[in-house]
């Protein structure tokens, strides 16, 4: 396996451990976004961070599939 393709895997694994982290935070504190940074990007409705759960749902599928894909893809190389 060369370097580039296990930097591609490292990179797409902490991706989609990121990605799950902010996944996990929006479930748990719903307003940690408001708490952060004394915004309100939606007005206190809770939109945005709905929003931002379904992105890093999304995101975490996609990382920990790509980084699998690529994983699989160098064991058989």
């Amino acid at each position: 396996m060369n370097t580039a393709r296990k930097l591609r895997i490292a990179a797409e694994a902490v991706l989609a451990v990121l990605s799950a982290v902010a996944l996990v935070l929006t479930l748990t504190v719903p307003d940690w976004i408001e708490r952060t940074t004394g915004a309100s990007p939606d007005g206190g409705g809770g939109e945005a961070e709905w929003l931002l759960t379904a992105g890093a749902c999304v995101a975490t599928v996609l990382f920990a599939g790509l980084a699998t894909w690529e994983w699989r893809r160098s064991r058989i190389a």
